[in-house]
């Protein structure tokens, strides 16, 4: 039971993350076009690797968890699902991108059905087609650029549902730092090869910037989300969240010049709201950090 205290720490600490959230994928967006998303995982796992060792892994083995496996293999998911989504993010419109990025709640769902063997009701079967609807609607199913960015924002999506679903088992026996942490490391590696093939340094004291700022509003997004839900609900926690696609619309089509038409309106409806549903229903609940964003 939430105390009257805390009421309000865990909206303000959800609100916060997707603030933070936003903020980190505008600035992906908007790095020059140099920087591929090999480079963009780079910066974003190996920064916030060395945060977190920094202030988390001095008085004893950051590693130290319970099933390494699927420590890795959730590193892995998660970070596949990040450079799919940077990859959209990349080459779409940042709305659409992020907009079609929020249809994981229907793979977490299929995942947890393959996984767990969770029943589907048929009112999860219900959202889970309002959802897919919704994806239709928003996606161009023209062979073209931006059809290429929008097929990686969905596969982004179907690794951050296999993610989220990992999450519920790992949560029950490792704290979220080590199971961010494994994220981080895992996508650094993933990364350095490519990384070390065309290494890129920061040009100029903007791109300094723009680099320093995607490591700090990535760690202190996933710091915020962790503590808000020690305070909130699965489902709160899940409405709050849900505030980046707001957050990120806005911003892209108020400063960066996103197109805006029936489609974005009535598909982001339908995705962004089935996906609350559905949130309802299988995101992790209380003291269940990192269910959200890979």
């Amino acid at each position: 039971m939430i105390s009257k205290k805390h009421h309000m720490a865990g909206p303000l600490l959800m609100l916060s993350a997707a603030i933070f959230f936003t903020f980190m994928s505008i600035l992906v967006k908007l790095m020059p076009n140099g920087y591929t998303v090999w480079h963009l995982g780079f910066i974003r796992c190996f920064g916030g690797m060395l945060v977190l060792l920094i202030f988390f892994g001095r008085k004893e083995n950051p590693y130290k968890g319970y099933n390494i496996p699927l420590l890795i293999l959730r590193g892995c998911s998660g970070a596949i699902a990040f450079f799919a989504a940077v990859t959209a993010v990349r080459i779409l419109p940042i709305s659409t991108a992020i907009v079609l990025f929020y249809s994981y709640p229907v793979f977490a769902g299929l995942f947890g059905f393959l996984i767990y063997k969770e029943k589907i009701t048929l009112f999860q079967a219900g959202c889970m087609a309002v959802l897919v609807v919704g994806v239709t609607v928003l996606f161009d199913f023209r062979f073209t650029g931006s059809g290429f960015g929008q097929i990686m924002a969905i596969v982004g999506a179907v690794f951050a549902g296999l993610t989220v679903t990992l999450i519920r088992s790992l949560i029950k026996t490792n704290g979220p730092v080590i199971i961010y942490l494994y994220f981080c490391t895992m996508g650094m590696l993933l990364t350095l090869p490519a990384f070390l093939m065309t290494p890129i340094i920061p040009a100029s004291s903007l791109e300094w910037t723009m680099v320093i700022g995607i490591v700090i509003t990535s760690v202190t997004a996933q710091l915020l989300m962790n503590k808000g839900f020690l305070y909130c609900q699965g489902f709160e926690g899940a409405s709050y969240m849900s505030c980046e696609v707001l957050f990120t619309a806005l911003v892209g089509i108020l400063f960066l010049n996103d197109p805006v038409n029936w489609r974005f309106f009535v598909g982001g409806c339908l995705i962004v709201g089935s996906g609350l549903v559905l949130n309802r229903l299988i995101v992790v609940e209380k003291n269940k950090p990192l269910g959200l964003t890979p």
